[in-house]
């Protein structure tokens, strides 16, 4: 038996084996072993530390409450994933929407939707859109607040790396807002003085209202921002995975699960004027 007929009998060997794996890999596309997973056999999910609610309760997402920990694990089960096969990673916000490999298979902390951010980065489609609210102190002189000009004559402060930032700038025209490193810092900032107001998204309003700063309170509602889409999953940029993602997303959203689960956490009494210029 010649040399040359041993060496092609091991190619075309070889080659069987690569197609059987790579069919075997194929096949397993859109299953719980998906070999595109981080971890193929675990659904891998970043969210900050801390979380705060009503988006996660407690700084403890695996416990499933709030509304993005309690729609990971009902987009986890709509995928086939058994609770305990969720694996939650801390990533900060400014992380997450940098350009860049990512350690997990989406990120889910209230990232909105912008086309600045889907250059570097892949979205799933949105799964929430709050609305914006004015939070002031009690007896600030923007609880009668009408209009856009009387929002100028305020300090503001924002978290930095939010669309909150953008915006007091590019809604409100705002251009000399206070920047901290994250919410407790814009409201430490607040209850000390040093600013008059903030921006952020109602349901947060709501909870830091009601239980975090008391003292605070909503002053008005404000007009959504057409550049910013709404809340969705972050990807890798180009992240295979999320057409299956999108499509047990979207089968959430269609059975009305994803309003459920917004009505149990995001929900709130409010009697609060719009100011829409």
């Amino acid at each position: 038996m010649s040399l040359a007929f041993l060496t092609r009998n091991r190619l075309a060997a070889a080659a069987v084996v690569v197609a059987i794996a790579a069919g075997t890999a194929i096949a397993q596309e859109g299953t719980t072993q998906d070999p595109r997973l981080f971890t193929p056999g675990k659904l891998t999910v970043s969210t900050s530390d801390p979380s705060y609610p009503p988006w996660v309760l407690n700084n403890d997402p695996a416990a499933g409450e709030g509304f993005e920990a309690a729609l990971v694990y009902a987009l986890a089960a709509e995928m086939g994933f058994a609770r305990e096969d969720v694996v939650w990673v801390d990533e900060t916000f400014e992380a997450a929407i940098a350009p860049g490999d990512k350690r997990y298979d989406f990120s889910i902390q209230q990232i909105s939707v912008t086309a600045e951010r889907a250059a570097v980065a892949t979205f799933s489609r949105v799964y929430y859109q709050p609305e914006k609210a004015l939070i002031v102190l009690a007896g600030s002189p923007l609880e009668d607040a009408a209009t856009f000009a009387d929002l100028r004559a305020a300090r503001w402060g924002v978290a930095i790396g939010t669309t909150d930032l953008d915006y007091v700038e590019n809604v409100l025209g705002i251009t000399n807002a206070a920047v901290y490193n994250d919410q407790a810092g814009v409201f430490l900032a607040m209850q000390a003085g040093q600013i008059d107001a903030t921006v952020t998204a109602l349901p947060t309003a709501l909870y830091v209202t009601a239980v975090q700063v008391p003292d605070a309170r909503i002053a008005a509602l404000l007009p959504i921002d057409e550049r910013d889409e709404g809340f969705g999953l972050l990807f890798e940029y180009e992240n295979p995975l999320v057409d299956w993602v999108d499509a047990a997303l979207g089968a959430l959203i269609d059975a009305g699960v994803v309003d459920e689960i917004a009505a149990q956490y995001l929900t709130g009494d409010l009697n609060a004027r719009v100011i829409t210029e």
